[in-house]
């Protein structure tokens, strides 16, 4: 009964994944060399989660989630954010309408579909923290009124390191709402050549639209029914409890870690993993797309301690010790 089941979901999967590939390749037109970021971008869109993309500036961050949007038919706005931006300037307010001597709302650009929140750690706390209802629990209150956001919504957020000057540390509970965090590194000397050439001739690129909202819903209603196995669950739980109590897996990294991954971990890398397999062309999770996506579920809800820092250790490091470490079923 179950390999029935399986079989029917492999083939709704393999027609999806076609579907998914087209947006992947319409992307790679414009994308040079990150097909790994593309790929995981697609993911977030089916997983239904947010994500945050990090790496120094010129590395075509915003480009990248433009050129999805340009991919999809669906609403996008941006928003650059900067140091002088309101809470208002995003979600909205209320406006005294003189003819009918009543207030009405004014929507803000939150409501649509996909948010690119560019520079987002460039926004104080108060701005930061406004989008932490929106991405929650996908609604908006503007004085008092509570108003539900457009489906799919999605918050791609990207960030120059922290290091970088004028920046605001984003609020560990902002960071945790955020599905994935990409890291985006420089592209390699054939890829820069490729971005040399398709950017300094007058070449015009340009994507078509791929996806509707409606196969989109469909897609994220879909990821939910694909199977995985118990033995999978139960790997995934032993790498989240691994960040938490790593001496019971026989791991010395516990003086690294102030604070193991939130539940949240668990739930995202069981959906991600799903949207891996349905990329894949399966209607069923291996561990190799736990494996797969692993790194950017779990490296922004490692806290790590001071002697991590000292000691330069990083969260990819330490997920490297966890993963290599825990049974794989």
């Amino acid at each position: 009964m179950l390999n029935k089941e399986i079989k029917k979901l492999n083939e709704i999967a393999e027609n999806y994944s076609k579907k998914l590939r087209k947006v992947h390749s319409e992307m790679s037109k414009v994308i040079v060399g990150q097909e790994e970021i593309v790929e995981k971008l697609i993911i977030g869109v089916i997983a239904n989660g947010h994500i945050l993309i990090e790496g120094v500036p010129g590395l075509a961050k915003t480009l990248m989630v433009k050129t999805l949007s340009e991919c999809l038919h669906s609403g996008f706005a941006r928003l650059q954010f900067t140091p002088d931006l309101l809470p208002a300037d995003i979600t909205g307010t209320k406006i005294y309408d003189h003819k009918k001597s009543s207030f009405k709302t004014m929507r803000g650009p939150l409501f649509t579909n996909f948010i690119l929140a560019d520079e987002i750690n460039r926004a104080p706390p108060k701005v930061q923290s406004a989008l932490l209802e929106a991405m929650q629990e996908k609604q908006v209150t503007i004085q008092g009124d509570t108003l539900t956001l457009p489906k799919p919504f999605m918050v791609l957020a990207t960030q120059n390191p922290i290091e970088s000057e004028g920046t605001y540390n984003l609020p560990e509970a902002q960071v945790d709402r955020f599905m994935f965090k990409i890291l985006i590194d420089y592209p390699n000397k054939s890829s820069e050549l490729e971005i040399i050439e398709r950017f300094t001739e007058d070449i015009v690129i340009s994507v078509s639209k791929q996806l509707s909202v409606k196969q989109i819903l469909e897609m994220q209603g879909f990821n939910q029914k694909i199977y995985a196995d118990r033995k999978v669950k139960e790997y995934v739980a032993d790498i989240v409890d691994a960040t938490r109590n790593p001496s019971e897996y026989g791991l010395d990294i516990g003086e690294y870690i102030q604070y193991g991954v939130s539940p949240r971990a668990s739930i995202w890398l069981i959906l991600a993993a799903k949207a891996h397999a349905m990329i894949n062309g399966r209607g069923y999770v291996k561990p190799e797309d736990v494996q797969a996506i692993a790194y950017d579920v779990l490296r922004h809800r490692i806290l790590l301690t001071y002697e991590a820092e000292a000691e330069e250790k990083t969260t990819d490091e330490l997920i490297d010790i966890i993963l290599s470490s825990i049974k794989v079923p």
